[in-house]
């Protein structure tokens, strides 16, 4: 860590930090999202609270602009970006804190239970999901709306439309 980094990224961890820092490293969550970032030959950089961001994944799975394995937050962009939104590090963030309380990679298969279930519901894989919807929708680029989006009534020539007048 140079000595330019901002004080947040050198402050002391607070207990529930420190706590999930050692679950995540306990669970494998951590060595596994440390092996991915390497493969896809990211830039790893410390973050604040114990995080480790690998800036610059560019594997095509998942599409997600960031996403999470442990502690590590994987980003399409630059670690500066991701630090510069700080919503979006807050909304991964709390997925670093699921994942220390699924015990490690069992969060991976209840995500996409999960995120499945939201497509069925809602149409996305992030408004019905409730790993999502824990971690902030809005701060996680998920559309807020509970109800599935309803289809567009195609009407023929020659029929009324839902005005009664025809279309």
């Amino acid at each position: 860590m140079t000595p330019r980094e901002p004080w947040a990224l050198r402050g002391p961890l607070t207990v529930p930090q420190l706590l999930r820092l050692a679950a995540n490293a306990a669970n494998g969550s951590t060595l596994l999202g440390l092996a991915v970032a390497g493969l896809a030959r990211t830039e790893l950089r410390r973050g604040p609270r114990g995080l480790i961001i690998a800036g610059g994944y560019r594997w095509r799975v998942p599409f997600a602009h960031a996403y999470t394995l442990g502690n590590v937050m994987l980003c399409r962009s630059t670690a500066e970006d991701l630090l510069s939104r700080p919503a979006l590090l807050g909304h991964e963030e709390r997925h670093c804190s699921q994942y220390a309380w699924c015990l490690g990679l069992p969060f991976i298969p209840l995500y996409l239970a999960a995120a499945g279930w939201s497509v069925l519901r809602t149409g996305n894989p992030g408004t019905g999901n409730i790993f999502e919807r824990h971690a902030g929708l809005a701060a996680g680029g998920y559309p807020l709306g509970n109800s599935p989006p309803r289809p567009r009534r195609r009407h023929l020539p020659g029929m009324a439309g839902p005005s009664g007048m025809e279309a």
